[in-house]
């Protein structure tokens, strides 16, 4: 018994010189003449034996709890959930935005290239909220969907992206093209002008993806820019079981591909081909999209989301059974 006791005895005393004289391991190491590696074991010891009980009292404003559980359940690399007043469009929109913001300043890598989905109401807010990076720049900020459009809404788009640019220090790389064309036959014209193409030769380049996730009925700068479908087709998408999409490449309630003869129209990254960018950031909110994103977090279309509580505590309340019915 003794001499469990005096075990116990240097386990607390090497804790409270840690965490409460907050010296270095090496200082105790050579206080106590005790090597760093007994020192290191004696502190995970501290916490095996409950000596030590490491709590986080969470800020308010932040959702620890909610972070955790997106994590774990849906596999993601980060979740990130943002504090907003009341679930409605404008301040989930204001909130996700400046949390992308502060996401993408702490940690873009320098030489980075980025791909943007165009027409996102969340990534443009991202984008205002930004502060120009000092330390760090980006190589190219490239759109990963065609950013033409009806000419009332197409600076949207191109701000988006040449702000971007501006912001991370890089060279914007525009996809002149519609998201949609108008045939099939259309978008082989359009995949064969020089500018299309060589926007589209960066995408194998993308190092981090910022994207927006959409619902099958497209959000009102969507729909304004004209890169939209029909009533007809979009019902179409509907009843093979789409639920949302993310370049306009559309998914299932589980994240499984929706293949219909839209596709041969779309001017965007493919699913398969986001799915190889090492960092799939998912910025999106709200109740009329909670199906899009989970669907996205099920599929594996993003390894990162960036939501609001509202939309948190949706993904997390429903089982997957029961979001699929």
């Amino acid at each position: 018994m003794s001499s469990r006791v005096n075990e116990l005895r240097l386990i607390t005393r090497v804790a409270q010189m840690y965490y409460v004289d907050r010296l270095k391991q090496s200082d105790i190491s050579q206080r106590l003449h005790i090597s760093q590696a007994t020192i290191s074991r004696l502190l995970k010891r501290a916490e095996d034996e409950s000596i030590v009980r490491i709590t986080i009292n969470a800020p308010r404003g932040t959702y620890v709890d909610l972070e955790t559980g997106l994590r774990e359940r849906f596999g993601l690399t980060e979740a990130i959930v943002a504090e907003c007043g009341e679930d409605r469009e404008e301040s989930i929109l204001a909130g996700i935005g400046d949390a992308a913001a502060h996401f993408l300043e702490t940690t873009l890598d320098q030489g980075e290239v980025i791909g943007i989905s165009s027409w996102s109401a969340s990534l443009l807010r991202m984008v205002d909220a930004i502060n120009p990076l000092k330390r760090i720049s980006a190589e190219r900020v490239v759109q990963m969907l065609g950013g033409m459009g009806n000419p009332a809404v197409q600076g949207h788009a191109t701000h988006l992206t040449t702000r971007l640019a501006q912001l991370t220090g890089s060279q914007p790389q525009l996809l002149p093209a519609p998201g949609v064309a108008g045939s099939a036959s259309a978008k082989r014209a359009l995949l064969a002008d020089p500018y299309v193409r060589a926007t589209i030769e960066q995408w194998r380049r993308i190092t981090l993806a910022l994207v927006g996730i959409g619902a099958v009925e497209p959000s009102k700068m969507l729909a304004n820019s004209g890169n939209v479908f029909t009533g007809e087709e979009l019902e179409a998408v509907g009843e093979a079981g789409g639920v949302g999409d993310i370049c306009l490449r559309f998914f299932g309630a589980y994240g499984a591909p929706v293949q219909t003869p839209l596709d041969e129209r779309v001017i965007s990254m493919s699913l398969d081909e986001i799915g190889t960018i090492p960092r799939i950031v998912g910025v999106a909110g709200g109740a009329r999209k909670v199906a899009a994103i989970r669907g996205a977090l099920l599929g594996r279309h993003i390894n990162i989301l960036i939501t609001d509580r509202f939309t948190a505590e949706k993904l997390l309340a429903q089982s997957d059974n029961d979001f699929a019915r």
